[in-house]
C-alpha cells in the first residue's frame, strides 16, 4: 500500500478538497481489463447517484467474478445534499490510483473506498493524521481538549448515524469544537474500538496541538478551535451537544502528516 498527499490539505477553509488516497500496489490488469473498468464506472455512477439521497452514505457492488467491485462512499454528516454529491463526484472523478484495485480517497466532506474483495462490515485500522507541528496549545487547554474528545468519542457511536458534533468551552481561551464519526457499515462497538484506536495510535501527533484531524477507512475525528462543520443534515438537538469548563482556536495551516496502514 501507499499513500498520495495533495497540498490541499494545508487550506485554512473547510471547503471540498483533496486530502489524501490510499492505494494499493500497481496492478496494470485493471488499466487493461475493460470489463474492469465499465464494472468501475458502472460502480462509481451507483455511489454518486445514491450516496447523496440515502443519508449520506451508501454502498454498492457491481461486475462478477474476478472482475466484481465492491465500493462504498460516505458524507460528513454536516454537509448538505448538494455538497455531498458534489463531493462523492469530485472523488469518483480522482485518477490518482489508476493502477489499484484497493482504493480509499479522503476529501473534506466525503470519501471513497472501493476493492475487489468485500470490506463491507469490517473494522479497518488504515488511518492518517493532519497537524500543525508547530501550532502548540495552553497545557491547561490541551489536556482538557483530549478529554473532550474521548468524551465525544464515547457518544458518537450511540447516535443514529454514528456522527457526533460538539463544543467545548474553555472560557477565556475560547471554545473548541470536536467532530466524530464511523462508516456505517461497521458496528457500534467496532465504531468505539475504531475511535479509542487512532486516539491512542496518534495521541503524540496531535495530544498537545490546538488542531486536528485523522481519516481513517472506517472512522475519523476532527478537532479545531473554529466552528469547522456545517448545521445542514444533522439537527442540533440530534447531533451536537456543548461541555464545559474544557476549548482554543486555529486558522488550520498543516504542516505534518503522519499515516498508518494495516495491509
Amino acid at each position: 500500500m501507499f499513500w498520495l498527499f495533495s497540498s490541499s490539505s494545508l487550506s485554512t477553509a473547510d471547503t471540498d478538497q483533496i486530502i489524501g488516497l490510499l492505494c494499493s500496489g500497481s496492478d496494470n490488469v485493471t488499466l487493461e481489463n475493460q470489463q474492469y473498468q465499465i464494472n468501475l464506472n458502472s460502480l462509481f455512477n451507483s455511489l454518486a447517484r445514491n450516496g447523496p439521497i440515502q443519508n449520506g452514505f451508501y454502498t454498492a457492488t457491481a461486475g462478477k467474478g474476478d472482475d466484481r467491485i465492491y465500493g462504498l462512499a460516505g458524507c460528513r454528516g454536516d454537509i448538505s445534499v448538494a455538497d455531498c454529491s458534489t463531493c462523492i463526484n469530485n472523488s469518483t472523478a480522482n485518477r490518482g490510483c489508476l493502477t489499484s484495485k484497493n482504493v480509499t480517497i479522503w476529501l473534506r466532506w466525503c470519501f471513497l473506498r472501493y476493492s475487489n474483495v468485500s470490506f463491507f462490515g469490517v473494522w479497518d485500522q488504515s488511518a492518517m493524521a493532519l497537524a500543525n507541528d508547530t501550532d502548540i496549545d495552553d497545557p491547561n487547554v490541551f489536556s482538557k481538549g483530549l478529554n473532550f474528545m474521548n468524551q465525544l468519542a464515547s457518544i458518537a457511536p450511540l447516535q443514529p448515524f454514528m456522527f457526533q458534533t460538539a463544543i467545548l468551552d474553555v472560557g477565556q481561551s475560547g471554545k473548541r469544537y470536536g467532530m466524530a464519526q464511523c462508516s456505517r457499515d461497521i458496528s457500534r462497538s467496532d465504531c468505539g474500538r475504531c475511535f479509542d484506536y487512532l486516539l491512542m495510535t496518534f495521541r503524540t501527533t496531535i495530544g498537545n496541538k490546538r488542531g486536528w484531524e485523522i481519516y481513517g477507512t472506517s472512522c475519523s475525528l476532527w478537532y479545531h478551535d473554529f466552528q469547522f462543520y456545517f448545521n445542514y443534515s444533522i439537527p442540533l438537538n440530534e447531533g451536537a451537544v456543548k461541555f464545559s469548563p474544557p476549548g482554543v482556536a486555529i486558522g488550520m495551516i498543516i504542516t505534518v502528516v503522519v499515516c498508518l496502514s494495516v495491509l
